[in-house]
């Protein structure tokens, strides 16, 4: 299977080791879910851990919940409510939003206010190794003490800086030495909810809340480290930065793969803008196979833009093969499949092409209806349509999701009662 490699800026074989591929994908920030953009990178991972476990891999997928951070702050307080209120209410509507789109849950799914000890942990390794300093009960990387960063984004210090500005960086902090420093551990303001740590209280920084993590659950390495495209520079640069100093250099992630952003009305969709497609929204005009057909349909790398049109067509086209998977058939000859599996894999490895993947679906659901209209035995055929429908999430004829998407995300949703670490 080759796979763009963000890192590298070329397409590489990724080869999983052991059989086992550890993978990692930013998960949401939890005051307005899910829009369409939410929805296209997680359903996208949700095809490439289906056709790693069709290869017969396993997969462990860690998603995250940055459940305390600047922006759930600022929505608790426009709305009034409680902060955790706030963030569990979103993150259980984001859940079921993906078990109506058949997405498989994540193998873990941590909260970052499960892990503050973790955190603190990281922060003081981090200082440990000379490449973080703290100041006035805050503490901060220093990245002048790290050659290598800006090895992932390929930015210089002069673009760095807007970018970072605009995703959160604090410029004119008095208490950082550099402009770009980021914090680790942020001290208290008021008003604001925190935990006691070695430098008094306050709470954890964005960045580390990820990259704490991805070790905690996947190890010094992780194999595919995925999240919108959006987030490579400061977010990716900057868990590169937390965790190799820490592991003597050796390679956080394996392969970074950054899916591309969704446009509407010529502009990126996202919160900040106000422009965005709800997938509850959606999901009231449209069936689940339509939307995932939809999503799957653009390749990960492009962005695009949302057109309504081009969803009505996928709703006909999940009409087709729902119809094509219960269509009666004869005692002829088999239909021959040999075609169709080699053209599916090879768009599927080939920088996980899921548009023409989708073809492959679509052509046999076409040779299916024509076969039982001529006679054939079209079960093999019809099972092989399943099969493949499933690496995309398709429900086909199934009324509800899978069972392990529901019992899986229901685990998730159950542990929201009494899991939080309280702060002070």
């Amino acid at each position: 299977m080759k796979l763009y490699n963000s890192l590298s800026k070329t397409i590489e074989t990724f080869k999983p080791r052991d059989h086992e591929v550890s993978l990692y994908v930013c998960g949401i920030t939890p005051y307005d879910t899910t829009h369409l953009g939410h929805a296209f990178t997680y359903t996208t991972t949700d095809i490439l851990v289906r056709y790693l476990e069709f290869q017969n891999f396993k997969v462990n997928y860690v998603q995250n919940v940055t459940d305390i951070d600047d922006d759930i702050l600022r929505k608790a307080r426009e709305v009034g409510e409680d902060w955790q209120t706030v963030g569990n209410r979103w993150t259980t509507h984001f859940i079921r939003d993906m078990q109506a789109l058949n997405v498989r849950p994540p193998d873990h799914f941590p909260r970052a206010t499960d892990m503050i000890d973790d955190i603190i942990s990281s922060v003081q390794a981090l200082l440990s190794k000379g490449v973080a300093y703290e100041k006035g009960g805050s503490v901060y990387f220093d990245i002048n003490s790290w050659p290598d960063f800006g090895k992932l984004s390929k930015l210089t210090r002069n673009q760095m800086l807007p970018v970072a500005n605009e995703r959160g960086n604090q410029p004119d902090d008095p208490k950082k030495r550099n402009p770009l420093d980021f914090v680790l551990w942020q001290a208290q303001a008021a008003g604001e909810p925190a935990w006691e740590s070695p430098w008094g209280a306050g709470r954890p920084g964005w960045h580390i809340e990820c990259s704490t993590m991805a070790t905690r659950f996947l190890g010094e390495t992780v194999d595919i480290h995925s999240g919108g495209m959006d987030l490579c520079f400061p977010h990716h640069e900057c868990e590169i930065a937390q965790v190799e100093p820490i592991t003597g250099r050796k390679p956080f992630v394996r392969l970074w793969m950054h899916i591309a952003m969704v446009r509407f009305a010529g502009e990126k969709m996202s919160k900040s803008l106000g422009n965005l497609i709800m997938v509850s929204d959606l999901l009231e005009k449209y069936p689940p196979d339509a939307i995932r057909l939809y999503l799957g349909s653009h390749h990960y790398r492009d962005a695009w833009e949302f057109h309504e049109e081009a969803l009505t067509e996928a709703r006909h086209q999940a009409q087709k093969l729902t119809d094509a998977v219960q269509i009666s058939g004869g005692s002829g000859r088999p239909l021959e499949l040999d075609g169709y599996w080699e053209s599916l894999c090879n768009a599927m490895d080939n920088d996980l092409d899921s548009y023409n993947a989708i073809q492959v679906l679509l052509d046999l659901g076409e040779l299916i209806r024509k076969g039982a209209r001529a006679g054939h035995d079209i079960q093999g055929a019809k099972q092989a349509l399943r099969t493949m429908g499933h690496i995309f999430g398709l429900r086909l004829d199934e009324n509800q999701p899978e069972q392990r998407v529901t019992q899986g995300w229901n685990r998730q949703v159950e542990r929201f009662d009494g899991m939080n670490k309280m702060p002070i």
